[in-house]
């Protein structure tokens, strides 16, 4: 079933809250539990996607797709990439 774009829209807004909420976890010398720091960094990396979407304008998937290599760079061992991209 297709997304309509108010369920679109709310994902895209939720997600730029989270970042919000967890901005105070990013770093790499961050102790925070793993989890809250990949979801930081994951919320970091697409909030600005969030925005377009929030927007009503488009974004480059594969800039995005780097960005999310990028965090599992940053914080190796929790392929997101895997388990966010590759499982679509």
């Amino acid at each position: 079933m297709p997304a309509d774009d108010r369920q679109i829209k709310l994902l895209a807004k939720a997600l730029y809250e989270i970042r919000l909420l967890l901005g105070n976890y990013l770093g790499t010398s961050n102790e925070a539990p793993m989890p809250v720091r990949v979801a930081a960094h994951l919320a970091y990396a697409l909030h600005n996607d969030a925005l377009a979407v929030i927007d009503g304008k488009e974004f480059n998937i594969d800039e995005a797709i780097s960005r999310i290599e990028a965090v599992d760079r940053i914080l190796p061992g929790n392929e997101l990439k895997a388990r966010v991209v590759e499982s679509e």
